[in-house]
C-alpha cells in the first residue's frame, strides 16, 4: 500500500460530522489553506462552479441570531428539491444515523421535543465560530451541483487533515431565501449547502458516535472477467 493511499484512507476513516464546537476561532490563514486546497477540486471542463462565503466573529453571531428567528417564523424554501421519502436501504441508513445521534444525547425515541431542539441546533451552527455557505452557478445545471459536491468533499477531507472539525448541513440550504437576502446573493447563485467549521468540543457526547458504511456488495456490480 502506498503512503498516499494510506494517508487518504486514514482521512476518510477518521472524518466525522462535528455537532458540538469549541468557541475558539480558527486563524484566517488556516481557513485560507483549506480553501486553497479545495480549490484544486476537479470539475467538468474546469468550470469550478462553486463560490463560498465564510463568516467569523460578530458576523457569525449576527447570522446565528437572524437565522434562528427566521426559522421559527418562516417555512423552508430550498433551491433544490429535498427528498420526500428515503426508500429501502436509504431509509435504513438514515434511521440508523438518527438513532445513533439521539442515543448519544440520551434523547428517547418518544421525545419529540428533544428531537426538535436538537434539529434546531443546526441553525445555531452547533456553536461553531465559522460558517461556510457554498453556492453554485444556476445556469450550469445538475452537473455543476455534482462538481460542487466533490468540492465539499475536498473541504471535509482538508479540514480533517488540518485538525479542524466540520459539519456539512443540508438543513441550512433549506432556507436559501434567507441566505440570499442576508448576503445579497445574485440571482444566478443557488445555495447548495452550508458548513459549520471550527475546532471540536471533543468532550461532548454528541461527538462520540461514528456512522457505518455499506458493504461493497451492496453498492458495486462487477461485469466482465477479472484476474
Amino acid at each position: 500500500m502506498s503512503t498516499d493511499f494510506a494517508a487518504l484512507s486514514r482521512l476518510l476513516d477518521e472524518r466525522w460530522t462535528c455537532r458540538a464546537f469549541a468557541p475558539t476561532p480558527v486563524p484566517r490563514v488556516e481557513i485560507e489553506r483549506l480553501l486553497a486546497l479545495a480549490q484544486r477540486t476537479p470539475s467538468w471542463c474546469n468550470t469550478q462552479p462553486w463560490e463560498v462565503i465564510v463568516t467569523s466573529g460578530e458576523e457569525t453571531g449576527r447570522l446565528r441570531e437572524a437565522l434562528g428567528a427566521y426559522v421559527m417564523s418562516q417555512p423552508q424554501a430550498s433551491d433544490f428539491e429535498f427528498p420526500t421519502a428515503f426508500p429501502g436501504a436509504y431509509g435504513d441508513r438514515r434511521r440508523e444515523c438518527g438513532f445513533q445521534l439521539y442515543d448519544s444525547l440520551g434523547i428517547e425515541k418518544s421525545d419529540a421535543d428533544g428531537r426538535f431542539r436538537q434539529m434546531l441546533r443546526n441553525f445555531e451552527f452547533f456553536d461553531a465560530p465559522h460558517v461556510a455557505l457554498i453556492t453554485v452557478e444556476a445556469d450550469l445545471g445538475p452537473y455543476a451541483l455534482l462538481d460542487t459536491g466533490i468540492y465539499v468533499s475536498s473541504l471535509l477531507l482538508g479540514a480533517q487533515a488540518l485538525g479542524l472539525a466540520a459539519a456539512p448541513q443540508a438543513a441550512l440550504a433549506g432556507y436559501a431565501d434567507f441566505f440570499r437576502a442576508h448576503f445579497g446573493l445574485p440571482e444566478n447563485r443557488r445555495v447548495a449547502v452550508g458548513m459549520s467549521l471550527g475546532y471540536a468540543a471533543v468532550e461532548e457526547p454528541v461527538n462520540g458516535f461514528r456512522t457505518t458504511r455499506a458493504d461493497l456488495a451492496d453498492v458495486v456490480a462487477w461485469h466482465g472477467s477479472w484476474a
